[in-house]
């Protein structure tokens, strides 16, 4: 089974596209090493307050990938103060 959790950022206080990597890529770097998922910007890359990001996992059990995926939200809701979450979606495929 592959999971993915999609979560679109508000970066409120940003100037430039240079200052949002800025802003992006230590949460990206974050989230891989702390949860081991892949994880990358999907889109919205050309504008300046907002982001989104994907993350996936692959196992054998829906289950434990959905509330890994679960913590990995809660985890950025908790702990990333560069912004704010607008939205999160959690997708398993079978």
């Amino acid at each position: 089974m592959i999971a993915t959790l999609t979560i679109h950022l508000h970066l409120p206080t940003c100037a430039s596209l240079k200052e949002k990597r800025g802003r992006i890529k230590p949460l990206i770097s974050r989230l891989h090493r702390e949860f081991n998922v892949s994880v990358a910007e999907m889109d919205l890359q050309d504008k300046w307050q907002e982001a989104v990001i994907g993350c996936a996992m692959i196992n054998s059990d829906g289950v434990t990938l959905r509330q890994s995926l679960q913590s990995v939200a809660k985890w950025v809701e908790a702990n990333w103060a560069d912004g704010q979450i607008i939205d999160e979606k959690i997708e398993i495929i079978a």
